[in-house]
């Protein structure tokens, strides 16, 4: 079966990730359906490498429309064990400017219904989620963007609001009462999926605007996102390469034990079919004997 120990999930502007060699398109299919589009699964600096278009090639789908369960469950399928999530955001600080890169180490949700746990249907997981990075691979990567040549910031809060309209100017003043640093539309319900899936996660966030805020720059538009993404593709992608090159073990954290203490079901009260459908997440706790 094809596997991938790394996932790369591409937002705006990344729908496909260059010098992936061996290439094969993989279709997967997952309990909670299709995965945003097919799975690029190949090698890149010696490392096998699944990438997946978090919007579909061609920018199909809106955020609160991305099928984010079907994309974390099919990446976990296919052994990855690290996600490197590349995004657009709005700067909500005047040190933060377009075109410098952020590795965010906490989340504010201002979403609004999006499915955001693989659990339920007779299966209860209560995952602990202070720090919702992981902060080994959110180092390590912080060091791959600035070796790329990008003005990297380490740390900051990131807001996931719902979209797909940008911020009111109130709603960005007040993010930014609240200290937050960056404000985008996908990294949740990821982050929380990845942790129930016991792989690391880490967000490159590519800061396109200053939001609404700024007295001095435009409102945020499409275009003006869209124009400065591309301008950072070339240097994410570089991030990522040299991500490979130095990618942390997976003891160096606790996210691979993330459900070790999480499921609160008994295993003898899990029904079939729930246990079925999430035995690549829960099967190691719930076998006995």
């Amino acid at each position: 079966m094809t596997s991938a120990s790394v996932g790369v999930i591409g937002g705006s502007g990344l729908y496909d990730m260059e010098g992936l060699t061996g290439r094969e398109d993989v279709e997967v299919e997952t309990p909670f359906g299709r995965p945003s589009d097919a799975i690029a699964v190949g090698t890149l600096g010696g490392r096998s490498v699944a990438f997946l278009p978090r919007h579909g090639r061609g920018h199909r789908i809106s955020p609160a429309e991305i099928p984010a369960r079907a994309n974390i469950f099919a990446l976990k399928t296919l052994g990855v064990t690290h996600v490197v999530s590349v995004s657009a955001v709005g700067s909500l600080r005047e040190d933060l400017h377009p075109l410098d890169m952020v590795v965010p180490d906490q989340i504010i949700d201002r979403t609004r219904g999006r499915e955001s746990s693989f659990f339920g249907r007779g299966i209860v997981a209560h995952v602990a989620f202070a720090d919702p990075f992981c902060p080994v691979l959110g180092r390590a990567l912080h060091a791959a963007a600035g070796d790329s040549g990008s003005r990297a910031h380490m740390g900051g809060t990131l807001i996931a609001m719902e979209g797909p309209a940008f911020s009111t100017r109130a709603e960005s003043e007040l993010y930014r009462s609240w200290g937050a640093a960056i404000i985008g539309m996908t990294a949740l319900p990821e982050a929380k999926l990845a942790r129930e899936a016991e792989m690391c996660y880490a967000t490159l966030a590519c800061v396109t605007d200053f939001d609404c805020w700024h007295p001095g720059h435009d409102s945020v538009s499409v275009e003006l996102v869209v124009s400065n993404l591309l301008a950072n593709v070339a240097a994410a992608q570089d991030a990522v390469r040299r991500l490979l090159a130095s990618l942390p073990g997976r003891d160096a954290c606790g996210c691979s034990r993330a459900l070790e203490s999480a499921i609160v079901t008994a295993p003898e009260a899990v029904p079939e079919r729930a246990a079925s459908d999430l035995e690549p997440l829960v099967g190691r706790y719930l076998r006995r004997g």
